[in-house]
């Protein structure tokens, strides 16, 4: 009984490998303390910004930065010195070290969740047997420094940001892991290398429908947890005050931002990884890893891969700019109501198809064209009446309201206006 469990556990959880500490392994980490986080991904989130305003200019007609160099290549250079050189005020009764330590806390889980995401052939920083159980750890700390940030402030307005940052974070953590359920299920194990090695043999993740589906619960909690447009609500720029971080001023408020453009390069490179075939060209096909000579060949591989790669992380870094210069701000109520009556369900039912396709596609262990469609056809005939009858119940449920309850109303603000409803 004791060589079962054993068996299971170590199948399950991948403690039967070991992350080898060698030299090699010591000079890959040393590369990604003092190269990457210093200096690559601050030049990362920079030129994101950079991106986001100009995508934002085309889409609403304007030109975007286009004074500091040319095309204003250097307007987030500037920014930085300007963030740098603003005065850094801490309110007289905050908590000063945790005051300081909430927005690092923020950061240091966005910079944690790329370390074991698979770029290349052997070019992941950390290959951990236990990747997924890993991000959904390290993800966690995010919430908690948000937390902190806010109580630290002794602000009440600031404390009642955070308490709605974190009600929205925990909640949509749920349909985010959910998601990452079937991936699991498909390929095996918990590793994101394995995960990568596993579409490289079976095709894109996203190529099914779960997987689809999954991609999107994976797409839409991922903008939540990010404080994207249209769950922005966390931050609410817009309104009085800027949610947990309004007591924050020069480089803290700048760590809060790096740590928000951060995280979304880091779940992009996650659904990459995850659903799009990390850095395979194409999809079904297993892209060949030493077709040159050894060494040359593996050195070429890893330039396309890892080309690839980010090029699908711009795609997906696009698909958020794009979503947020289209969609408006949702109501908190329906931000709730969205992830706990429409996302869960999905997710949980969509585990259950999962182990549809994985009966019909992967478990005879070679992908044919006659499997692919017969796994298609099959959870495509679940999933539809599926999801018709998660957002029937739900608008159904919706429709029964009384009149009123939604939009409580205050006193009239002109004779010729009538009344006025909150929060319109």
């Amino acid at each position: 009984m004791n060589t079962v469990w054993d068996d299971l556990a170590g199948g399950l959880w991948g403690q039967t490998q070991a992350v080898e500490l060698g030299w090699g392994t010591g000079i890959r980490w040393a590369l990604w303390l003092l190269v990457a986080f210093p200096v690559v991904f601050p030049l990362i989130v920079a030129y994101m910004v950079w991106l986001e305003r100009k995508v934002a200019a085309r889409f609403q007609d304007r030109i975007g930065p286009n004074r500091v160099g040319p095309l204003g290549l250097l307007q987030p250079i500037a920014d930085l010195l300007k963030l740098l050189t603003k005065e850094d005020l801490v309110p007289r009764t905050a908590d000063r070290w945790v005051h300081l330590a909430a927005p690092v806390m923020v950061l240091v889980s966005a910079f944690l969740v790329i370390a074991v995401i698979p770029f290349a052939v052997n070019m992941a920083p950390v290959n951990l047997p236990s990747g997924m159980v890993y991000l959904i750890a390290v993800s966690s700390i995010s919430p908690l420094g948000i937390f902190l940030a806010g109580w630290s402030s002794r602000n009440k307005y600031s404390l009642l940001g955070a308490m709605r940052a974190v009600a929205q974070l925990v909640s949509y953590e749920v349909p985010q892991v959910l998601s990452t359920i079937p991936i699991v299920l498909w390929a095996g194990s918990l590793s994101l290398v394995t995960v990568f090695e596993r579409q490289r043999e079976f095709g894109w993740f996203i190529a099914s429908p779960p997987g689809l589906l999954a991609f999107l619960i994976l797409l839409v909690s991922g903008i939540a947890e990010v404080n994207r447009t249209p769950f922005d609500l966390p931050e609410a720029e817009s309104e009085i005050i800027a949610g947990y971080h309004t007591e924050y001023s020069g480089m803290r408020f700048g760590l809060f931002f790096l740590a928000e453009y951060l995280s979304v390069f880091a779940i992009s490179c996650l659904g990459t990884a995850l659903f799009l075939g990390g850095g395979t060209p194409i999809p079904f096909v297993d892209f060949p890893t030493n077709f040159l000579g050894e060494a040359f060949s593996y050195v070429l591989v890893d330039i396309i891969l890892i080309a690839v790669f980010f090029a699908k992380v711009v795609f997906f870094i696009f698909l958020m700019f794009w979503i947020r210069a289209t969609l408006p701000r949702l109501r908190v109520d329906r931000l709730m109501n969205f992830a706990w009556k429409y996302l869960v369900p999905l997710s949980i039912i969509n585990v259950m198809v999962a182990g549809v396709w994985y009966e019909i596609v992967i478990r005879p262990g070679s992908l044919t064209v006659w499997n692919w469609f017969r796994g298609t056809f099959w959870t495509a005939l679940l999933l539809v009446p599926a999801i018709v009858f998660v957002f029937w119940a739900n608008r159904r449920e919706t429709a029964r309201e009384p009149l009123g309850t939604e939009w409580p109303t205050v006193g009239p603000v002109h004779p010729g206006f009538g009344l006025r409803s909150v929060g319109r």
